[in-house]
């Protein structure tokens, strides 16, 4: 998908949390690996309330890490529904910070991924649409 034009995230938030020293690689820079957990995180809050079930992730695909993250930064997570499958939900995830001393959001991190939904037994079970059938 490509980088929408705006300057503000769009979609549901998912989670919002503050990045801190304990989250940093050796070099003291933001684990890459920490802002793909919170987003798969926020990702997997989505695809359940689509879902209304228990979901897992099964692929993240197109991850683009746009700007670094900082210690202090306060991370939001942005999701919007790119298609629902017959056992699947796939969602478009921002990751978002708002430095210290900005006054606007910055989209660091972005990607599709996409999620199945499960029973309790852990099978993948069917995804009920709200939306009315459509006639012929």
């Amino acid at each position: 998908m490509p980088l929408i034009a705006t300057t503000e995230p769009q979609g549901d938030l998912c989670i919002r949390t503050l990045a801190m020293p304990a989250d940093t690689n050796a070099n003291g820079d933001i684990f890459g690996g920490w802002l793909l957990s919170q987003m798969d995180i926020g990702g997997g809050v989505f695809a359940s309330k689509v879902a209304k079930s228990r979901t897992v992730t099964v692929a993240i695909e197109a991850m683009n890490f746009r700007k670094p993250v900082f210690v202090g930064d306060l991370v939001s997570v942005h999701a919007n529904l790119v298609r629902i499958g017959r056992t699947s939900v796939t969602a478009h995830l921002e990751a978002w910070v708002l430095r210290r001393k900005e006054r606007q959001s910055i989209l660091v991190t972005d990607g599709n991924f996409t999620y199945v939904s499960i029973d309790d037994d852990g099978h993948p079970r069917v995804i009920e649409r709200d939306d009315p059938p459509i006639s012929a």
